[in-house]
């Protein structure tokens, strides 16, 4: 049998009880994110030792309560983020509008309406899947809407995030089809809008850059600078805030509408600080599970 029909045997159930939660209203849904909590830090520990560690190196200041405070604000905040994911299989237009609102669109308005093809720039924070939503705020419809993303070795999670993150007209593109797809979008006349999350970790052939984000030296991802410069995309930054539990407001920002006119990772950079104030707002918001640091500068002498 092959894999990938074995996944769909194992895993269509869980899809029935995903599609069953997602009928529930939010507030019930967060009343199970509360209980998940529970086995998620206190049995499963899910990366927990990364996480404080994370933590810890970015936040030297801090004591170990308040460390430990901000830890576990972290893991109720990331069962929100799976309830909330999971909701996006029944949400209503109108409710997502009220739950995600977007300061400032006016900005991708007259890009587009100027035939400019736009990259917006984002993190780990807050709900990223809720940030699929943003064609609710404009309306071209001659206008390519995209995200990149990293396919999932799990064929069938692979799926599921790709419907999820459908759900409002938007696409994906696999990463290593960015370049590729971008330039052949621009060529065709029609504007685009395409989302990158770029608070990764760059292989190590792609680490280019280094600077200091959360007390740390980090290597970042410069791919996007470069496909900016090449096609002379606008780059705005998505700039979220928790207004409340279940509620996000993200402002769109300027980064440059000019990136030729740029010093080299100068456009890194300007995001970089955006992502760093915003993580600083809300740390526990931020999504620590990553091995975000497990590259040394001292072991790149070259970048």
């Amino acid at each position: 049998m092959k894999k990938e029909t074995l996944q769909n045997i194992v895993y269509s159930p869980l899809y029935l009880w995903f599609k069953l939660h997602a009928l529930l209203p939010l507030r019930v849904l967060y009343l199970l994110a509360d209980l998940l909590y529970v086995p998620l830090y206190y049995v499963v520990r899910y990366r927990r030792k990364l996480v404080f560690e994370n933590m810890r190196n970015s936040f030297p200041d801090k004591s170990e309560k308040e460390l430990r405070r901000l830890e576990k604000q972290f893991y109720h905040h990331f069962c929100d983020y799976i309830v909330e994911t999971i909701k996006l299989l029944h949400i209503s237009d109108r409710e997502m509008r009220r739950r995600m609102v977007f300061e400032q669109a006016e900005i991708v308005d007259r890009l587009l309406a100027q035939n400019r093809s736009i990259i917006l720039l984002l993190g780990h924070f807050g709900n990223w899947e809720w940030i699929t939503s943003i064609p609710l705020w404009f309306h071209h419809p001659d206008t390519f809407l995209k995200q990149i993303y990293r396919p999932l070795d799990n064929k069938w999670f692979d799926r599921l995030f790709l419907k999820l993150r459908s759900r409002f007209g938007t696409s994906c593109i696999a990463k290593k089809d960015t370049l590729r797809t971008m330039l052949e979008m621009k060529r065709s006349g029609r504007p685009s809008v395409t989302g990158f999350i770029s608070d990764q970790t760059p292989s190590p052939t792609n680490i280019h850059h280094w600077t200091r984000f959360l007390s740390q030296d980090t290597p970042v991802l410069t791919g996007f600078e470069k496909i900016a410069r090449k096609g002379d995309f606008a780059v705005l930054y998505v700039d979220v805030e928790i207004v409340r539990r279940g509620y996000y407001k993200a402002t769109i920002r300027e980064i440059t509408l000019t990136p030729n006119e740029l010093p080299e990772f100068e456009i890194t950079d300007r995001y970089t600080a955006l992502m760093e104030k915003t993580i600083l707002r809300n740390p526990w918001a931020w999504l620590w599970t990553h091995k975000r640091w497990k590259y040394k500068h001292e072991n790149f002498p070259e970048s």
